[in-house]
């Protein structure tokens, strides 16, 4: 039996380790995209929304936050 891993950031389906952290395709190319860009997020809720693979598109700067806090490192995009 198989059992797919949850991504540590939104819960969806993992497929692998990005940037150091178990995540989905989803959650490793908008850290990696917001990284690049050097885009600065800002929350309209004081930091403090949801992040689920249902709601992971509603505030950028808190999935961001998560990707960090999980441990998501920036040193691995080059």
């Amino acid at each position: 039996v198989y059992i797919l891993e949850q991504c540590s950031i939104c819960g969806d389906n993992a497929d692998g380790y990005h940037y150091g952290v178990l995540s989905c395709r989803g959650c490793n190319a908008f850290f990696r995209r917001a990284v690049l860009l050097g885009v600065k997020f800002h929350c309209r809720r004081g930091g403090t929304c949801r992040v689920d693979k249902n709601a992971r598109c509603a505030c950028r700067a808190c999935r961001f936050k998560k990707c960090e806090q999980m441990g998501m490192d920036r040193k691995g995009i080059y």
